[in-house]
């Protein structure tokens, strides 16, 4: 309680400065910060917070074919299973290839990357060259906190900063977790695990 009470209180103060200084603003502007923070400080609001995914991650039945520690992804569904075993596989909510960067077959884990630097391929470069030619890790690149590469393609199972985008097809053929969701799966996996992509 005392949190909230000190919280408010510099809340209050702080938009009554700036309410003072931008009177033609004061209206909605200054309620919608105050909403923000509160949301920031305490949980809540509409928005998904940061690196949470929207579709929650949880075991659920699995009656298919692949061995215990499989990773499948059914990128109709938007969706990644880890078999567990006994019947039951861990699922999570994915971002994965927008429309003519879909892709399937079979693959392993080439490789695990704690925080990734970032090199956009010469394809993309070639769509997007306004893409830096090199990005270092950190919370702004957009591989996110761990990558997975797969076998020798240019695909990964990566991160993102952008967890509303999870559950739709938006990437260059690259399958797209929260931060949350692929440092969970990138603990469970190690380096040779199959994977297998189910084309949409």
């Amino acid at each position: 309680m005392r949190r909230i009470l000190t919280t408010f209180a510099a809340l209050t103060v702080g938009l009554s400065v700036l309410a003072a200084s931008a009177p033609a603003q004061a209206g909605n502007d200054v309620f919608s910060v105050l909403r923000e923070e509160l949301a920031r400080s305490f949980g809540g609001g509409g928005a998904t917070p940061a690196g949470t995914s929207p579709i929650q991650r949880e075991v659920v039945p699995y009656a298919g074919r692949e061995t215990p520690g499989t990773i499948v992804i059914n990128s109709p569904e938007r969706r990644l299973y880890l078999v567990l075993g006994d019947g039951t596989a861990m699922r999570y909510g994915i971002g994965v290839g927008r429309p003519g960067f879909e892709w399937g077959g079979v693959k392993s884990i080439s490789r695990k990357a704690e925080w990734p630097d970032w090199t956009p391929p010469p394809q993309m470069l070639k769509r997007r060259p306004d893409l830096p030619r090199h990005m270092a890790g950190g919370p702004t690149n957009p591989l996110g906190a761990r990558a997975m590469y797969l076998g020798s393609s240019l695909y990964r199972i990566h991160g993102s900063n952008e967890p509303r985008t999870i559950g739709q097809a938006v990437s260059s053929g690259c399958i797209r977790m929260t931060n949350d969701d692929v440092t969970d799966l990138y603990e469970r996996v190690k380096v040779g695990t199959k994977v297998v992509v189910i084309r949409g």
